[in-house]
Parts: structure tokens; C-alpha cells; sequence
């Protein structure tokens, strides 16, 4: 992943809960979100991914360039408790392949990023 520790890496996911109502949650590049954990914890009944024609949609940006910052639609957005413990994360800048190196405690500041726990093991 373009030389970085995937674990740095945090992907962008648009996902909706059971009233198809958007959220953001990053999440480390090489961990995949339990919908189930985060639903209980955010207080949904349930969480999904959207499809990508509707991710798109929500966020403004192609499916694979994702970035939680200028959003066509606010949202809320969570992330992952873990990524705020490291130094320094690659989030999506706006387009493929385009990543920008940032402290992960700006997605909280900007964003109003909430940690939650919701990552699943490799």
C-alpha cells in the first residue's frame, strides 16, 4: 500500500444504520469493522456498508478515494480508538492513491471524530 504500514493506513468507510441515515467510520487499512460492535456502541439497531453508487452520493467523492474531510454531506463520523494512539496516520486525501500524512487527533478536532471499538482481528 504504496509503502506504508497498512495498520498507519486509515480507510474511509460511508456505511448507513437502519434508517439508511449516512456515518463515516475510519478504520485501519488492515482491519475490517464489526458492524454488530459498532451498532451497539453508536445505539443503531444495525450498521451496513453503503452500496458505492450511494457512497458516493453522501460523500462527494469516487469509491477508492474516499476522505472524511469536505464531505458533499455532513455526517458523523467514528473512528476506530486505536488510530488515535499512533503518532501519525495516511488518510485519503480526495482521490486514489492520494494520501496525506496527519496526526490522527485532527480527526477529532475537525471532524468531531468519535472513538468507538469496532475493529475485528486479521
Amino acid at each position: 500500500m504504496l509503502g506504508f504500514d497498512p495498520f498507519t493506513v486509515v480507510k474511509t468507510l460511508v456505511m448507513q444504520d437502519q434508517d439508511a441515515k449516512p456515518l463515516i467510520v475510519l478504520m485501519h487499512g488492515n482491519r475490517t469493522v464489526s458492524t454488530k460492535n459498532l451498532a451497539r456502541q453508536i445505539g443503531a439497531k444495525s450498521v451496513e456498508p453503503c452500496k458505492p453508487e450511494v457512497a458516493q452520493r453522501h460523500s462527494g467523492y469516487m469509491v477508492g478515494g474516499t476522505s472524511p474531510f469536505g464531505t458533499r454531506r455532513e455526517m458523523p463520523v467514528y473512528i476506530e480508538s486505536t488510530i488515535l494512539e499512533l503518532p501519525k496516520i495516511a488518510i485519503n486525501g480526495g482521490r486514489r492513491g492520494y494520501l496525506v500524512g496527519i496526526d490522527p487527533q485532527v480527526c477529532v478536532a475537525l471532524l468531531g471524530a468519535v472513538p468507538v471499538q469496532c475493529a475485528l482481528a486479521e
